[in-house]
């Protein structure tokens, strides 16, 4: 039986334009941000890093986000390669200059961990 009741066709075209537009942006696959994420990201897996460990970088403070460790660390990029500075001060803002040294390369090679030494 056709249900003839406006309200359930209504919710039954709904329903299935939903269904069509999840279909639809499945089949196209990732955004052009999330396609340029992966480009970069394979490009800084085949480069060598552009720092050292044991010696301290002047970078901007792109973000602050909260560490595997639990706690605060300052984001920034050194020649486009991602550090994570830790021990920073609590008035440290994003767009803060500082000096950090790295202190380690994680997994890949593709960031590191670094210490905060100063505001530049």
């Amino acid at each position: 039986m056709i249900p003839s009741d406006p309200i359930v066709v209504g919710a039954v075209a709904v329903i299935a334009l939903l269904v069509l537009l999840a279909v639809a942006s499945r089949l196209r696959g990732p955004s052009g941000e999330a396609r340029e994420s992966k480009r970069a990201h394979d490009a800084a897996q085949e480069r060598e890093p552009p720092v050292e460990i044991g010696e301290t970088y002047e970078f901007g403070v792109t973000e602050l986000t909260d560490h595997h460790s639990g706690e605060e660390v300052a984001v920034g990029k050194v020649e486009g390669f991602v550090l994570f500075a830790e021990d920073i001060p609590s008035d440290l803002a994003t767009g803060d200059v500082i000096r950090a040294k790295v202190l380690s390369f994680n997994e890949g090679r593709t960031s590191a961990d670094a210490t905060f030494v100063t505001k530049a």
